[in-house]
C-alpha cells in the first residue's frame, strides 16, 4: 500500500495556514486499502481488480482506490471512514484540509448518527465549494490555529471541528461531539467560544450557539449526552451530573449519572459499553454488572429513587418520560 501523498514533513502551500500538532488517537487500524497503481505493480489487471469488485471480494472506496470487503464489512463506521479518508488522500492537494465529521473521526470523537459516507475537506477560500458521491468540499478561511495534523493528515482543530459541525450537522448530534470533545480535554469552552465568534453571521450559527451552550464536559458517554437532549425536549428538569450519592452518616455510596432534587431521584444510563468500561483486571463482565447491582441497592438504601433506562428508551422515549415525570412528582 502506497503511503498517502500528503504529510506532516511537507509544508503547505503559503495560501494554507501552518499546522499545529498534536497527537493521533490511540485506535485500531482501519481496513487497509491499496491504490489502482500500486496493484497494477503487483502483477494484477484492470480486468482482475473488475472482477474481484464484482464478485465483492473488493471494494472500490473511490475511482483507483480500493479494500478488502471483508475487512470493511467487520470494521466499525468510523473505521471505515478511516478508509475511506485514506483512500482519497493522494487525490488531495496539499491545500486541502480535512474537515467536519472527517476531521471529528480523525480526533477519535464520537460521530453518532452523522452520516460518513463523504470525506469532507476545507479549502481556505471564499468560494468553489462542490460535492460528489464521495468528496465535500467546503470553502471557508482557516486560521492558523484552526488547523492541526493527526498522524500524516492536515486535520481541522477540535474547537473548529466542533463548531463547524454544530453549523451542520443536527443539535442532538453535535451535542454528543461537543461534550466528548470537552470531556476528553481536547478543547476549552474558551475555545469554543472564540470560534463562534468568528462564524457569528455564517449560516448555522445560531445552532452552534445552541450547541456550544448546551455542552457539558461531565457528560461520559453518547448514551449520557442522548438523555440530556432528551430531557431537554421533553420540559424535565435539569439534573445533577454525576452526583455522589451519600448515605445517611456521610459515607460514599457512589457516583450516578443524573441526579434530582439533591439525589432523591437518581438516574443511570445502562448501556453495554458503560460495563465493558467498569471492568476491572481479571474481571468479567458478569462481575461488573454484580458490582453495578450492588451499587444501586446502596443508593435505595441511602434513600434514592433509581430509574435506569437503555438504548431503546433513547429512541423511543415516552416510557421513559412517564416514568421519570412521574418519579419527580412524588418528591
Amino acid at each position: 500500500m502506497e503511503p498517502p501523498v500528503r504529510s506532516p514533513a511537507t509544508p503547505p502551500p503559503t495560501t494554507t495556514p501552518p499546522p499545529t500538532t498534536t497527537p493521533p488517537p490511540t485506535t485500531t487500524p482501519p481496513p487497509a486499502t491499496f491504490t489502482r497503481r500500486t496493484a497494477l505493480r503487483s502483477g494484477d489487471t484492470d480486468g482482475l481488480l473488475g472482477r474481484r469488485v464484482r464478485t465483492s471480494e473488493l471494494t472500490r472506496l473511490r475511482r483507483g482506490g480500493y479494500a478488502d470487503s471483508g475487512e470493511l464489512a467487520a470494521a466499525s463506521r468510523e473505521d471505515r471512514h478511516l478508509a475511506l479518508i485514506e483512500a482519497s488522500a493522494d487525490a488531495l492537494g496539499a491545500e486541502e484540509v480535512l474537515s467536519h465529521v472527517s476531521a471529528a473521526v480523525l480526533h477519535g470523537l464520537p460521530v453518532w448518527d452523522i452520516p460518513l459516507g463523504r470525506v469532507h475537506i476545507t479549502k481556505s477560500r471564499s468560494s468553489g465549494g462542490h460535492r460528489n458521491s464521495r468528496l465535500h468540499t467546503h470553502p471557508a478561511p482557516l486560521d492558523p490555529a484552526e488547523v492541526t495534523t493527526v498522524g500524516r493528515y492536515l486535520v481541522t482543530s477540535v474547537a473548529r471541528t466542533v463548531v463547524d459541525l454544530a453549523r451542520a450537522s443536527g443539535f442532538e448530534q453535535e451535542v454528543v461531539v461537543a461534550d466528548a470533545a470537552l470531556h476528553r480535554g481536547l478543547v476549552q469552552p474558551a475555545e469554543l467560544q472564540a470560534e463562534l465568534a468568528k462564524v457569528h453571521r455564517r449560516h448555522g450559527a445560531s445552532m452552534a450557539r445552541q450547541v456550544v451552550a448546551f455542552a457539558s464536559p461531565l457528560s461520559e458517554s453518547v448514551g449520557e449526552s442522548r438523555s440530556r437532549v432528551l430531557f431537554d425536549r421533553h420540559g424535565l428538569p435539569r439534573p445533577t451530573e454525576q452526583f455522589e450519592v451519600v448515605d445517611a452518616d456521610g459515607h460514599p455510596c457512589g457516583r450516578a449519572d443524573f441526579a434530582w432534587e439533591d439525589g432523591r431521584l437518581v438516574g443511570e444510563f445502562d448501556g453495554y459499553v458503560k460495563y465493558e468500561k467498569l471492568l476491572r483486571p481479571g474481571e468479567s463482565s458478569g462481575q461488573a454488572v454484580f458490582r453495578e447491582k450492588r451499587r444501586e441497592d446502596s443508593f435505595r438504601e441511602a434513600g434514592s429513587v433509581v430509574i435506569r433506562w437503555v438504548w431503546a428508551d433513547l429512541d423511543e422515549p415516552a416510557a421513559l418520560v412517564r416514568r421519570l415525570g412521574r418519579a419527580l412528582k412524588k418528591l
